[in-house]
């Protein structure tokens, strides 16, 4: 186990794997694969599992009107497909990276946490994290 408990590893497949994110958009899949492969990273993503269903509570027995028994007979929504993505090397942490500025783009600028979250569409360098 990790010394910091936000540094997790699964295994993904058959991989161990430093687990970069969990429940991910297929959107946000396609970001952080090419944001870390451009930085030589093995990238590894499966299906996240499906959330588990919580259990009914206990209701005393009533009549049912019409209504009820139609919207109780509805299928529940499925839930998203989501991803989680993880990488080969356990040495890595997507918060120090982050904020140690390993982490390039594609332009060769350094990755803000606000470009990683996907808010701003180009990162800027010369605006420091602190001083916002």
């Amino acid at each position: 186990m990790a010394l910091n408990p936000n540094h997790t590893f699964e295994d993904l497949g058959e991989i161990k794997c430093s687990i970069v994110e969990k429940n991910c958009s297929k959107e946000r899949v396609d970001f952080l694969k090419k944001l870390l492969e451009h930085n030589k990273f093995t990238v590894i993503v499966v299906n996240s599992p499906a959330p588990k269903a919580a259990k009914p509570a206990s209701k005393p027995v009533a009549v049912a009107t019409e209504a009820e028994v139609i919207i109780s007979e509805t299928p529940p929504p499925t839930p998203p497909e989501t991803f989680t993505v993880g990488v080969t090397d356990l040495t890595f942490s997507p918060t120090n990276a982050v904020f140690n500025r390993e982490l390039l783009t594609v332009d060769g600028n350094v990755v803000t946490s606000n470009y990683w979250k996907q808010i701003e569409a180009a990162p800027k360098e010369d605006e420091w994290y602190w001083k916002k």
